[in-house]
């Protein structure tokens, strides 16, 4: 990864951050939203969100839901960083299940 794309991608995951913490309330009430890792194409037109979700019971559900929302999350996301970015990527979320598999392996090892 070029060293444009992590500065782009700490940008991202930063604001998406605050922006899931803000409207999260709306979104997902009662759940707890983290962005872990973002990844970014070369050309910077598309951006994966890798989201964790507590509690991770329904978080197949919670991703649809959230995927519901990401035409809102985008708009909210340009507005946060139009002035940095000539294109505000297309964003895409994803389920981060790495807490859920140390989790396990950790039970595995007991």
């Amino acid at each position: 990864m070029s060293i444009r794309q992590e500065k782009v991608s700490s940008l991202l995951k930063r604001e998406m951050s605050d922006i899931l913490q803000q409207q999260n309330k709306a979104i997902m009430p009662g759940k707890l939203l983290s962005v872990t890792v973002v990844r970014v194409s070369p050309d910077l037109s598309f951006a994966k969100f890798f989201v964790s979700i507590f509690p991770s019971t329904t978080a197949k559900d919670d991703l649809e839901l959230l995927r519901a929302h990401s035409s809102t999350l985008r708009f909210e996301l340009g507005k946060r960083v139009g002035k940095q970015l000539r294109i505000v990527p297309e964003i895409a979320f994803f389920v981060d299940d790495s807490a859920d598999y140390a989790e396990r392996i950790n039970e595995l090892l007991k």
